[in-house]
This record gives C-alpha cells, sequence and structure tokens, in this order.
C-alpha cells in the first residue's frame, strides 16, 4: 500500500527511519520528493517575500532543485566510493528521494515573515533540516549515522567550493 504524500512528508519529518526505507525504495516517489523541494522553496519564499522581489522567488525554486539534484549526486559519490562501509548499497536516485523528503521541515518556513518568530523559525527549521538530512543519507546509504554525517559534510563542501568557482567568476563580471 502506498503511502499517501502528507503522511510521508510528516514521517521524513519525525525522522521515521520507515518512511525513509519506503521513499529510497519506491522508484515512483521520486516526483514526489521533488514537489516537496519545490513545495518548500516556495515557502521560503513566502517567508521572505517582504522584499518584493518575485524574480528572486523564481530563481529561489530552480536553485533548490538544482542544488537538491546536485548535493544526492556529490553524496551518492562520497558515500557510496569515499566513505562506503560494507553494507553500502544505494543509487543516485535513492538519495535524490530520501534527500528530497528530508526537505520537509522547511515547509514551515513559510511562517518566516513573522516579526522575531520567523527568525526564531528559521532557526529551529535550519536545525532539523540537518538531522533529516542525515537520517536521508544514512537510510538511503546504509550506514552508520557517523559515516552519514561524514558524507553530508563533505558532500556540502564540495558543493561550497563548486558555487564558490562558478559563482564567483560572474559576481566579479556582474559588478
Amino acid at each position: 500500500m502506498q503511502a499517501s504524500l502528507t503522511a510521508r512528508i510528516i514521517g521524513a519529518a519525525r525522522l521515521d527511519t520507515a518512511t525513509y526505507e519506503a521513499v529510497e525504495h519506491d522508484e515512483a516517489a521520486t516526483s514526489s520528493a521533488l514537489l516537496v523541494v519545490v513545495l518548500a522553496a516556495i515557502a521560503a519564499g513566502i517567508g521572505t517575500l517582504g522584499s518584493g522581489r518575485i524574480a528572486a522567488f523564481i530563481l529561489g525554486v530552480i536553485a533548490a532543485i538544482v542544488s537538491w539534484a546536485a548535493y544526492a549526486g556529490v553524496a551518492y559519490l562520497v558515500g557510496s566510493r569515499l566513505l562506503a562501509g560494507p553494507q553500502t548499497q544505494a543509487t543516485w536516485g535513492q538519495l535524490l528521494r530520501t534527500l528530497g523528503f528530508a526537505q520537509a521541515p522547511r515547509l514551515l518556513l513559510v511562517l518566516g515573515w513573522i516579526p522575531i518568530l520567523g527568525v526564531l523559525i528559521s532557526l529551529i527549521v535550519f536545525i532539523w533540516t540537518l538531522i533529516t538530512t542525515v537520517v536521508a543519507i544514512r537510510q538511503a546509504l546504509d550506514f552508520t549515522t557517523g559515516r552519514a554525517i561524514g558524507t553530508a559534510v563533505i558532500a556540502w563542501l564540495v558543493l561550497v567550493i563548486v558555487y564558490a568557482v562558478i559563482l564567483i567568476p560572474v559576481g566579479v563580471l556582474a559588478a
């Protein structure tokens, strides 16, 4: 029986390993994971819409999708090649799905516009999403929490460096 999208979002946010396992093995859940990423980006955009920048809002959604796919790819390579354990067996699609659902706490960023409370919510969501990301990586790659944390950190550092190499020259040219 296929779980509803709402049940999976709640399960992912609650750090339910069974939810992550189900999403990992359900190839049809890739579009649902994309939907979670898009909804989370929209929620974050609504939470910051006070700036009135619709172009930034749209670019934020696009950047969220690209970053999700890139992070899943780098985490897959790091986790399945560099930090693989004896039980590690995964595909990029499995990481893509679990990491998409790991964005579930970001749906609360829609409340970011609330003065003072919005900042607190953003901080809580940031920490919560770090934790869901580690759980998603751990479950998809079938290894320890320590290896999942290592994979998450290394993948993030790789992407920061790649983005810096790409975006710094663009920023310099735009200035």
